[in-house]
């Protein structure tokens, strides 16, 4: 891996998207360096010649010169062209690895979707929408109850070992709580989900990413 050129990631690393592609690109200790984009910029022409639906994240690689935008189909390129060993995937077309996928997919239709939503009525709505916030708020919660149930005596997704998809979790799991009624509890609604997502808070590049999220927001001139 010394050999690689960095990989070039866009995207905001407040956001959930971009820092689940940061923290399998750690995981995998692959290099790469970040492009911040702050929101006003991402319709620029600059980056939508990168992405074209103008939203974060995309990643460019330099050492095949593919560009990806879509967190998840980014999460796919980077596990199916450097994880050889199989860290954190299976081998190709498995059962393992067809499970990888929906919960992939799963993630990426169920819960960005939604908890974004969820976030969007509880900071940016105006005039405040309760009927649409508590709409989403209940997708949480199914989303949430889909996840514990499966995790019942499981410690991850897919075949009892960490894989990219509990790490695209991760983000909007952490994120969600302020968008939450103040009644909520999700480790005595979830057990199963809050265990697990603290079990993967702790992994040593999970850690790392939010630390180095932390340090840079807290940077003089950082822009969202």
């Amino acid at each position: 891996m010394s050999t690689l050129k960095p990989l070039v990631l866009y995207g905001s690393p407040v956001a959930p998207n971009p820092v689940k592609v940061a923290i399998v690109l750690k995981i995998l200790n692959l290099p790469y360096t970040t492009t911040a984009i702050p929101i006003t910029e991402v319709k620029t022409p600059s980056y939508v010649a990168v992405n074209p639906n103008g939203r974060l994240p995309a990643l460019e690689d330099p050492n095949t010169g593919i560009k990806v935008w879509e967190s998840g189909a980014i999460v796919e390129y980077i596990v199916d062209t450097y994880d050889k060993e199989h860290q954190l995937s299976f081998e190709r077309a498995t059962k393992e690895d067809w499970e990888c996928k929906q919960w992939l997919h799963f993630q990426m239709s169920g819960q960005g979707p939604y908890y974004g939503q969820a976030m969007w009525f509880t900071r940016m709505a105006d005039p405040p929408n309760p009927t649409a916030l508590q709409r989403y708020q209940n997708e949480v919660k199914r989303v949430s109850g889909v996840l514990d149930n499966w995790l019942e005596g499981k410690e991850f997704l897919v075949g009892n070992k960490l894989t990219y998809v509990d790490l695209a979790f991760v983000p909007w799991q952490k994120a969600i709580l302020p968008a939450m009624p103040k009644e909520y509890d999700a480790a005595k609604e979830f057990p199963n989900v809050e265990a697990w997502l603290q079990r993967l808070l702790v992994i040593d590049g999970v850690k790392k990413v939010y630390e180095e999220r932390d340090a840079l927001v807290k940077s003089p001139g950082f822009q969202k």
